[in-house]
């Protein structure tokens, strides 16, 4: 992996939010690896806090608190402050949350503000999502767009993460045109490798996998990238990314099965070894669902899941690899690193890695 180097003439400071978070986390480590100044927006009392690097200043705060980010926000003359803004609440649940509207569009509207009103301010990167972009039909690469709806979301943004991704990353564009905010954005697609403290839902499939409590899978596809090579992109688009821009950070779309196929080479574990079409498993969901309805319980598959499963994955990088020299390594390679950090931090048992 290249070193991304920074090309400052005057000193920065780098404020990331979500730093207790999986990629907000990588950002620090990155940052903090290349030598630069850090200061990390977390929760008060997140547990995830101590992951972050030693070396970055911790804050405190809020999203939704604008004082608290004003104090965020706070650097001594001779410092330009650099944004990457990661916070924000994922949920796979599709139904509309004011939480996830008040947290994903209402704080990135106080960073916004914030950025606006910081007289030594150098550039925001929003870290927005794949799930903010309009869905194209199978066999059409998903690219970048200019415009996304900012009171009613496409049907073709589904979830309210997504459409809360799509009005937020549309507030940061306006700010661009409206009140020349220098700002641009990255929208990653699915999330994998080492480090993942909060096991995540991909790393927890993969332990499913490994500890063979998965002997029956979905037949469809999904988009992952390394970490480390999301943080780079986030990094590379503080460094080279145009004002006003936005920037997928994909993968090659893999099929869930081969996934799983590469799972069991580099942990030397079984597959499952049934993969039902998304089409009949989107049946079982539904069942499912009603049934949970019923009883209360969480159920086992959403129609929601499998959406995102049958659903067009396949999203182009080639502008962010043009432009911010954004690249992916290999699934295989992401694996055999993740797999190898679930070993030594005792989250799986012995393999042979």
């Amino acid at each position: 992996m290249k070193t991304i180097h920074s090309q400052k003439s005057t000193p920065s400071i780098y404020l990331v939010t979500g730093a207790a978070g999986f990629l907000g986390g990588t950002v620090c480590r990155r940052l903090v690896a290349r030598g630069e100044r850090v200061r990390a927006f977390v929760l008060p009392g997140d547990k995830a806090e101590q992951y972050i690097p030693a070396q970055a200043e911790i804050c405190e705060g809020d999203l939704t608190d604008p004082d608290s980010l004003r104090r965020f926000f706070e650097v001594e003359k001779g410092v330009t402050i650099q944004v990457i803004h990661c916070a924000s609440i994922v949920t796979v649940n599709p139904d509309y949350s004011q939480k996830v509207m008040d947290v994903n569009v209402g704080g990135t509207k106080n960073i916004i503000n914030c950025c606006l009103a910081a007289e030594q301010f150098g550039k925001l990167v929003y870290v927005s999502s794949t799930g903010a972009i309009p869905e194209q039909p199978k066999g059409c690469k998903i690219t970048e767009v200019d415009h996304f709806a900012p009171e009613e979301p496409p049907d073709l943004v589904r979830g309210c993460c997504s459409q809360s991704k799509a009005l937020a990353t549309q507030a940061v564009l306006d700010a661009v045109h409206e009140k020349g905010l220098n700002a641009c954005v990255v929208h990653p697609s699915g999330i994998m490798g080492p480090e993942d403290y909060a096991m995540g839902e991909t790393t927890g499939t993969m332990v499913k996998i490994i500890n063979g409590e998965m002997p029956m899978g979905i037949d469809g596809t999904f988009n992952l990238c390394d970490v480390r090579d999301l943080a780079d992109g986030c990094i590379a688009a503080v460094d080279k990314g145009r004002k006003g821009e936005c920037y997928i950070l994909g993968n090659k779309a893999v099929r869930f099965r081969d996934f799983a196929k590469l799972v069991a080479e580099e942990a030397h574990c079984k597959a499952p070894g049934i993969f039902l079409p998304c089409g009949v498993a989107g049946v079982v969901a539904g069942i499912a669902e009603r049934k949970a309805k019923k009883s209360g319980e969480k159920p086992l598959l959403t129609t929601f899941s499998i959406y995102n499963l049958a659903r067009n994955n396949d999203f182009d990088s080639s502008k962010a690899e043009r432009e911010l020299g954004y690249h992916t390594r290999s699934y295989r390679e992401t694996m055999h690193d993740e797999i190898a950090w679930l070993k030594a931090t005792g989250k799986i048992g012995a393999v042979r890695v």
